[in-house]
Parts: structure tokens; C-alpha cells; sequence
């Protein structure tokens, strides 16, 4: 095993950490509905700045528009068929007591597979990023923690809130820490050495995807409350946040 490995190992144990550490502290503390409001508010930030900052300039230098088209539309109809065929029944009913019986079966599954494809191309970035350079990858390491950890709350909130039982949210949070971690090591080795045309796709993809995190998912539950001007204000800190970092970086 290369010192390089190594390294790339150690520091994507950063984000695995913050992002069930941060599930973890969400399940001990009960946030009220502006604390979740502002969480789901800051990590959209966090994420969206990710697009921004990391994903956004690399599509832009690849300069492939029928690649980019590809990936982004592939992405946008993944999670519109996702969302599609896993909606939950209580979107459906007009019943509020039927759907507040039933409200606590069910998974929120576009939710959870956006935020999984998110970790997923979060390793990506970290691997590649180490690859890159050590300096590069220790600094989008600790940046990305930030990420992952605001999502990690904003998860294990939302599925507190949605009755999920607690073991069940504890197997959510180590299975998506475990996509995280792996995708950081496909990213170090596999996406080394893969052809821009394949990148491209890849990151288009993401960035589809991430998108559709922020405005369908995190922004619409987040605006489930009553929305003041403080909780509007953590997208911006949130994203401000992670500009600074990846400026630094």
C-alpha cells in the first residue's frame, strides 16, 4: 500500500466520521422545527456551494456540451423516476388521518437516494482530489466534513421527524457513510485514470443530481414552517462557508 493510499484512507475517515457523528447527534438532540428548518437550510448552502465551487468549473473546463447534456439529462431523469415511482401514499391522500397513520412506514426514498448519489460524488471528488495533490486533498477533506456533517443532521432530523426508528436511521447513516468512504477509493484508483469524455459524464451527472437534492428535497422540507429571514439566512452562510473553504483549498 502507497503512502499516498494511506493518506487518501486517513482523511476520508474525516467526512465518514462528521457524517454519522452528525446523524448520531441529531437521534440524541430533538431539534425544534426552526433548528431542523435552519439545518435543512444550511446544508442546501453547503451543497449547492459544492456545485459551485468543486463540480461547476471542472464541467465548464472539460468543454464537451454533448457530454455535459448527456450527463446532466440522464441525472435529472434518474431522480425524476425516482421520485416518480417511490412517492410516498401520504402526498397522495387527501386524508389527513389516513396519511398520519401511515407517515410513519414509509422511507423517504428520492430523499435518501439523493443524498446517497451526493456522498457518492463527494468521494469522487475527495479521491481525485488527492490525486491532485496531498495539500489539495487534506483541504477539501476537512471542507467536504463540513458538508457531509450538516448533512448527516439534516438526514437523521428528517427521518426522525418521519417516525423512522432510530436502529433503522443508526444502518441509514453507516450505510451512506459506507458509500462515502468507498466512492473515495474508487475515486483514488478507478477515476484516476479515466478519459475526460467519461468524467465529464460522471461530474454532469452529479451536478444534475445535487441540484435536484437542494431544490426538491432539502429547500421544500425546509420551507415546511414558517419561514423568518434568520433561517434564509443559513443557505447563505452555508454556502458562503464552503466558498471560503474551497478558496483556501
Amino acid at each position: 500500500m502507497t503512502t499516498l493510499f494511506q493518506q487518501i484512507i486517513t482523511y476520508a475517515l474525516v467526512p465518514t466520521i462528521a457524517l454519522t457523528g452528525g446523524g448520531l447527534l441529531a437521534l440524541v438532540i430533538r431539534f425544534g422545527v426552526q433548528a431542523r428548518s435552519a439545518i435543512l437550510h444550511f446544508a442546501a448552502g453547503v451543497v449547492f456551494s459544492v456545485v459551485a465551487v468543486e463540480i461547476l468549473p471542472d464541467v465548464v473546463r472539460l468543454h464537451n456540451p454533448w457530454l455535459t447534456v448527456m450527463g446532466f439529462s440522464g441525472g435529472i431523469a434518474l431522480m425524476l423516476l425516482i421520485r416518480q415511482f417511490t412517492e410516498s401514499p401520504t402526498e397522495e391522500t387527501a386524508d389527513p388521518l389516513v396519511a398520519s397513520s401511515t407517515r410513519a412506514a414509509v422511507l423517504p426514498v428520492a430523499f435518501l437516494l439523493a443524498i446517497g448519489v451526493d456522498l457518492f460524488i463527494d468521494g469522487l471528488l475527495l479521491g481525485i482530489g488527492f490525486t491532485a495533490g496531498a495539500r489539495e486533498g487534506v483541504l477539501l477533506a476537512f471542507a467536504l466534513g463540513v458538508e457531509v456533517l450538516s448533512l448527516g443532521l439534516a438526514t437523521a432530523t428528517s427521518l426522525t421527524d418521519d417516525g423512522v426508528a432510530r436502529f433503522r436511521i443508526v444502518r441509514l447513516l453507516l450505510g451512506m457513510s459506507g458509500v462515502f468512504f468507498t466512492s473515495t477509493l474508487i475515486g483514488a484508483t478507478l477515476l484516476h485514470n479515466l478519459p475526460e469524455t467519461g468524467l465529464d459524464i460522471v461530474l454532469s451527472f452529479g451536478l444534475a443530481a445535487l441540484l435536484f437534492l437542494v431544490t426538491e428535497e432539502l429547500l421544500v422540507e425546509a420551507h415546511e414552517g414558517k419561514e423568518k429571514p434568520w433561517l434564509t439566512a443559513m443557505f447563505f452562510v452555508g454556502f458562503l462557508l464552503f466558498l471560503v473553504l474551497g478558496i483556501v483549498a
